[in-house]
């Protein structure tokens, strides 16, 4: 069975093309630049040979195209046909409660699809507009959607609620989400599967720290309790956006600042974070660089984002009456043993001891816990398309 996985954003659609019988990846891929200038696409097959097409990509409409002549490419694709293809699996961000799961697309679906995208009006418009291209474009073709918001459909109410009247989240559904969802559900079964024991049977907390991070509480599987909430601007400190914050401060700051609701929502979402503290980069290299230089802001800026991590972490552990591993994964958290480290220190009563050599290590799936840790402590990268393509593989089976 081969997948065609998408993942359609407002100016790119990124993609992977899966072999489900070994799980290898036949094709990877990327659009950039969608309506603006200087667009483009590079995709790099099995064989690890490149192609890059410089063209002007006006909508997804052009962008699904050119994909798919990509892939069937004479000198470098790895489809003779799209009839290869069994199904396409999509990422969708945010399903509301109206998606615990990942689901075969129907035009009901599509049409819940669009009622929760004012949740979501930057990823979720996008999101559709592949999918809807793609029904055009191969109509018999399977799709499924898979919602970065399903795996946290589990939470209990006492994690989900805000505090505000009820009648708000009946009215409009306010309540925490959370995101990153298809990352945490994979890092927690590779960690259970690591320690040869049944996920059913563990306490996990999981990080995913990149320019967007969360951390998850996964207790026998489940996910009952995580950082981001209604959107994905709750929780940690990120690459550009705040993280918690007294939400006084938005009223304080549009008196004092005379700004619109849209204005200190793009500060909040577009300036704050690393970039905001450090005055430098959204990027964590950049301000770790700066900061062993001697840059003040940019010392600030790193040790206010792993303090967040830690306090987070610290919680969940107490949430969850104790934890059996700790899981890093995404850009920073399977490539920056610095940061691990600083993450960690202090964190040690919790059962582990670091081992250092082994936290060096940069993008490999790796325990950096010494043996006799209690408490297991992992950098795994995360793959987030092969979840997709899994829960894909798996609705057109049950189908079939």
């Amino acid at each position: 069975m081969k997948v065609l996985v998408l993942n359609s954003g407002s100016s790119s659609i990124k993609y992977q093309l899966f072999n489900m019988e070994e799980e290898s990846v036949l094709a990877r891929g990327i659009v950039e630049r969608i309506g603006i200038e200087d667009s483009f696409l590079e995709q790099e097959n099995i064989e690890g040979e490149e192609l890059l097409w410089q063209e002007d990509v006006a909508d997804h409409s052009q962008g699904i195209s050119l994909v798919i002549d990509a892939l069937q490419d004479e000198k470098k694709g790895v489809l003779e046909n799209m009839d290869e293809i069994n199904a396409l699996g999509h990422r969708v961000v945010h399903g509301g409660e109206k998606f615990a799961d990942s689901v075969l697309i129907t035009s009901e679906v599509v049409e819940k699809i669009e009622e929760v995208s004012e949740l979501a009006p930057l990823h979720n418009p996008p999101n559709l507009a592949g999918i809807k291209e793609c029904q055009r474009l191969m109509p018999d073709k399977p799709q499924v959607g898979v919602f970065d918001t399903a795996f946290h459909q589990t939470m209990p109410e006492e994690a989900y609620i805000y505090a505000l009247p009820y009648e708000y989240y009946q009215k409009y559904g306010i309540r925490r989400y959370g995101f990153h969802g298809t990352s945490h559900k994979f890092v927690s079964r590779r960690a259970a599967e690591l320690m040869d024991k049944a996920l059913e049977e563990l306490k996990i907390i999981t990080c995913h720290l990149g320019n967007g991070a969360s951390v998850a509480a996964v207790d026998q599987g489940r996910s009952v309790d995580t950082s981001m909430g209604l959107t994905p601007l709750e929780g940690l400190v990120m690459g550009t956006r705040c993280g918690d914050i007294d939400p006084a401060i938005v009223p304080f700051l549009q008196k004092k600042e005379g700004l619109e609701p849209e204005e200190v929502d793009s500060i909040m979402n577009k300036e704050s974070g690393l970039l905001g503290i450090s005055g430098i980069s959204n990027d964590s290299r950049d301000v770790s660089e700066a900061a062993q230089q001697g840059n003040k802001r940019a010392r600030l800026a790193a040790k206010v984002f792993n303090y967040r991590v830690k306090k987070y972490i610290g919680a969940y552990a107490a949430a969850m009456g104790g934890t059996d591993a700790i899981v890093f994964t995404a850009g920073i958290g399977e490539n920056d043993g610095a940061i691990r480290a600083a993450i960690l220190e202090n964190l040690e009563f919790l059962g582990f001891k670091l081992d250092e050599t082994k936290n060096n290590t940069r993008g490999e799936e790796i325990e950096i816990s010494t043996p006799g840790s209690r408490v297991k402590v992992f950098a795994i990268p995360t793959n987030e398309e092969l979840v997709i393509a899994r829960d894909t593989a798996k609705i057109l089976e049950n189908r079939e």
